[in-house]
């Protein structure tokens, strides 16, 4: 926290911190992989200049470099021991003065890195996962800047997320502001019909995922023609295969949209063949696009 190693238990903010009330923080989620080669963090740098943005577009500054955060990265995964771990660098608004007005609050730091698997379950990565599409949408894009990652619009992923488990569903995929399919609830999400697969534009209310894009370059690389193009909410049930890619879910085959079987009900071979070149590079170390950032020895 603030540039200092704290014990979990001890990494405590003050009840009136701006960011409790407001939702003033900007965060990242980043794994570390075991790979065949060592440990790794999957894209880095990407998502610490997405952190950097999202900030700026909130008018903060962070107060470390990208340098610096790499650093107290590597070595809080070290000093925890941590071959493969989840990475959560989060910048917030701390305790200052009340009010909506935040920029008289400090901007503070913290990193904290844990256990954890699949996001979407053990099983998700193989059987795949049932969803619903929403009745909540994605925010219109002047109300609220959607490719900033701000605690704030996670407000809307949680009315999704809650309403899909309620419904007996694992995710939700909502709408944008014009009906379009947008994402998840925390996941891009892609669409294969016809061969070629498509996803939405950033500027469907989505998050421009690092995972998303990683996809889009794998695919390329496999000779898939990939499309970012608005999508009519019937092209999901049209569709030949859906998943779901983000740092948390990873590769995820969605299997039923609304209890109506997508495909053949399970992972389709373009899905697969993602998967496969997704965990070349975060299982087997395989790295030709420079994504995987070493950990180094450990003591």
């Amino acid at each position: 926290m603030n540039g200092t190693l704290v014990e979990w238990d001890k990494a405590n903010i003050h009840i009136l911190s701006h960011v409790i009330h407001y939702g003033a923080s900007f965060f990242e989620g980043i794994r570390c992989y075991d790979t065949k080669k060592g440990s790794a963090i999957f894209r880095l740098p990407e998502h610490l200049q997405r952190l950097v943005n999202s900030a700026r577009i909130y008018r903060t500054e962070v107060p470390y470099t990208i340098e610096q955060l790499t650093a107290a990265i590597i070595k809080l995964i070290q000093a925890n021991a941590m071959r493969s771990c989840y990475i959560r660098p989060i910048v917030y608004r701390g305790y200052g003065e009340l009010g909506v007005f935040p920029m008289n609050n400090p901007v503070d730091t913290a990193i904290a890195v844990w256990d954890w698997g699949s996001y979407l379950g053990s099983e998700a990565l193989e059987k795949g996962i049932s969803v619903c599409v929403s009745s909540w949408t994605r925010p219109s894009p002047n109300s609220i800047p959607m490719l900033a990652k701000v605690g704030g619009n996670y407000i809307n992923s949680q009315l999704i997320k809650m309403e899909a488990v309620s419904g007996g569903y694992a995710e939700g995929v909502a709408l944008d502001s014009n009906g379009f399919v947008s994402e998840g609830s925390g996941e891009n999400i892609f669409l294969a019909h016809d061969g070629i697969l498509f996803t939405p534009p950033l500027s469907a209310s989505i998050l421009g995922g690092v995972t998303r894009n990683s996809v889009i370059k794998l695919a390329r690389a496999v000779n898939m023609e990939v499309r970012e193009e608005n999508i009519p909410r019937e092209m999901l049930f049209m569709s030949d295969e859906l998943f779901f890619a983000g740092t948390a879910a990873e590769i995820t085959p969605i299997t039923s949209v609304d209890k109506m079987k997508i495909g053949t009900g399970k992972a389709g071979d373009m899905t697969r063949t993602i998967q496969k070149e997704f965990f070349k590079v975060t299982r087997n170390g395989e790295d030709p696009h420079g994504w995987l950032t070493p950990v180094g020895d450990f003591d």
